[in-house]
């Protein structure tokens, strides 16, 4: 993959020999996160994840660890949200405890639960096909949309996590990796189907998500993936998704990566620090 130069010149803030620390091979590399780091549906899972964490051994971080012979810890979980990061949760231990002062790099997607975005996205479709008779109304959920008290705390936990990260693994190099593009910018499909203002609600979130985890990176001093933009052509409706639509095919999870998607990062991240 050729990142454009836009792209690659986002992810060069650090020096390229902190870069290369981070490369070096048998390196401690911690994958933290939700579900978009986590890869649901996309099998084989882990053995040793707990189940309900969908963690799957062909995720970007698993990828990226095989490029580069990185010896990965990825502790990454479904449904969780930035908190699950720095506070125990659902009996499992924070994930940030899984840094060391051997950890190198560190990949964090992550705040997509904290606002509703993904689940925003798939009550409203849900929704609508149960308003058409295509599903039980019992299936679909309700949500709200987030509110800016919401996306203060997420800036915050965001804040507190590269700090924590810091402290934990301070010769590690920190990359964000945000989330990447569902929805075309504009118009709808087969594969999404939204009434338009959920729609435009879910590309406002979307738009709020990116701006959040862009500024605690450049904060912070960390690298970020903008994976929002490598997949801006590769929404749920593209030609060449990387998004499997609602509802997703037998296995496949919703509004989430698929396998090209989670090989495209993989390769993307592997290219930035190549260089």
């Amino acid at each position: 993959m050729n990142l454009p130069d836009r792209v690659l010149a986002a992810l060069l803030a650090l020096s390229s020999a902190v870069l290369a620390q981070a490369a070096e091979p048998s390196a401690a590399y911690v994958a933290m996160g939700s579900s978009f780091a986590a890869g649901p549906g996309l099998l084989p899972y882990a053995p040793d994840a707990p189940p309900g964490c969908a963690r799957s051994l062909a995720n970007y971080a698993q990828q990226l660890a095989t490029l580069r012979g990185l010896r990965v810890n990825d502790v990454s979980c479904s449904a969780a949200t930035t908190r699950a990061l720095l506070e125990p949760w659902n009996e499992m231990p924070a994930q940030i405890d899984a840094l060391g002062t051997d950890t190198r790099l560190v990949t964090v997607t992550v705040g997509g639960n904290d606002v509703g975005y993904i689940g925003g996205l798939l009550a409203a479709s849900c929704g609508k096909l149960a308003a058409q008779g295509r599903v039980s109304a019992s299936r679909c959920r309700a949500a709200a949309e987030p509110t800016e008290a919401d996306f203060a705390a997420l800036a915050r936990s965001l804040r507190e996590l590269a700090a924590a990260v810091r402290v934990r693994a301070p010769k590690a190099t920190l990359v964000f990796v945000d989330y990447l593009t569902v929805l075309p910018p504009a118009g709808l499909c087969e594969a999404a189907p939204l009434p338009e203002p959920a729609a435009d609600l879910a590309r406002r979130t979307a738009a709020r998500l990116l701006a959040v985890t862009s500024a605690a990176a450049r904060e912070a001093g960390a690298l970020l993936l903008p994976a929002s933009r490598l997949s801006a052509e590769h929404h749920a409706c593209a030609s060449e998704p990387w998004m499997w639509g609602y509802p997703a095919p037998a296995g496949g999870a919703p509004y989430h990566p698929n396998a090209a998607a989670m090989a495209g990062l993989a390769g993307a991240l592997h290219e930035a620090l190549g260089r």
